[in-house]
């Protein structure tokens, strides 16, 4: 079990804490953070601040403002392979910070789907500590129901496997495999949140709306990331969003990307890529979305994770304060 007493951890809080407080107004911000009012449920992934939770709680909670967050990895683990100790050290960080979990966001159905020809895009190693091929997914998906009542939400974050060149001979069945799924899920009282993930067969909003037709289950929805299909070279506002099903979207993921000179795109902070946030936002409300959104990060111009993801909520939160949501 992690030591979150150690002198090392709170040497990090303790110094980080100090050079911020060196920067004009910064106290300021953070005491105007915690009094934050948005129509959106805001959030971060944590593991996008640090893998030491207890810190990435206090920098979402107390210097972002957030009520929220979203749980992927922690102490350098999966959320699926952490120890009861470890669940319960967990719950109590969040309690203390008064943070309540959007979902738990699982790598559930991020494989290969069996009998298909080996994606391109399978990772050579685990990505984000999950290593579960295709035979184990119904252990996960319990697994991941488990986590998410352990760590107080009733939503599991998951794929439809990686992308494959021809999809169309697999689809059936994979729209019956997410089916299915759901049907385990709700006897459980749990819902599902597919991402689109511009590595596997969902990827853009067009390819959303498509998938969503098939798979109709009512706990069955939406993690809309622009982010993800803009990478994947779709229009994301206001083509892509224009495609959704506005009521099955129940989660969402904010990052930015750019697309460089070769035709091909890497992140961005947000306010610094290409996809209309402040439009995005405003259309959002209109549509009545009171909903979770998730800043995931992923660029890292900033050096580290921690200021990575604190440049970018910043851009963020202009663009949500132009956009009428703060």
């Amino acid at each position: 079990m992690p030591n979150i007493s150690s002198r090392r951890t709170f040497l990090t809080v303790a110094g980080g804490a100090a050079a911020a407080s060196l920067v004009p107004g910064w106290r300021a911000n953070a005491r105007s953070a915690a009094i934050m009012n948005s129509k959106f449920k805001l959030s971060v992934i944590t593991d996008e601040i640090s893998q030491d939770f207890g810190h990435a709680l206090e920098v979402a909670s107390k210097e972002f403002g957030f009520g929220y967050v979203e749980v992927r990895t922690l102490w350098d683990k999966n959320f699926v392979a952490l120890s009861p100790q470890e669940t319960a050290e967990a719950k109590r960080l969040l309690d203390k910070f008064n943070l309540r979990v959007t979902d738990v966001a699982s790598p559930l159905f991020k494989t290969d789907w069996p009998g298909a020809p080996k994606s391109k895009y399978s990772p050579a190693k685990p990505e984000f500590g999950a290593d579960f091929p295709f035979q184990k997914q119904d252990e996960l998906l319990e697994r991941s129901i488990e986590m998410a009542k352990a760590l107080g939400t009733d939503r599991v974050r998951c794929f439809d496997f990686w992308r494959l060149e021809d999809p169309k001979p697999y689809l059936p069945a994979i729209y019956e495999k997410l089916q299915s799924a759901s049907a385990k899920a709700a006897q459980k009282n749990i819902s599902l949140l597919l991402e689109n993930e511009f590595a596997c067969n969902t990827a853009t909003a067009a390819e959303s709306a498509e998938t969503l037709k098939h798979v109709t289950a009512p706990n069955f929805f939406l993690n809309w990331d622009p982010g993800n299909a803009a990478y994947r070279g779709e229009q994301a506002y206001p083509e892509g969003y224009a495609k959704l099903p506005k009521h099955r979207i129940h989660h969402m993921h904010c990052k930015d990307v750019v697309k460089k000179s070769d035709g091909t795109y890497e992140w961005a902070a947000m306010g610094h890529g290409l996809i209309d946030y402040i439009s995005q936002f405003r259309n959002l409300l209109k549509d009545g979305y009171t909903g979770t959104m998730s800043l995931e990060t992923h660029w890292r111009g900033a050096g580290t994770p921690e200021e990575s993801t604190r440049q970018s909520w910043a851009g963020m939160k202009t663009q949500l304060q132009k956009a009428g949501a703060l």
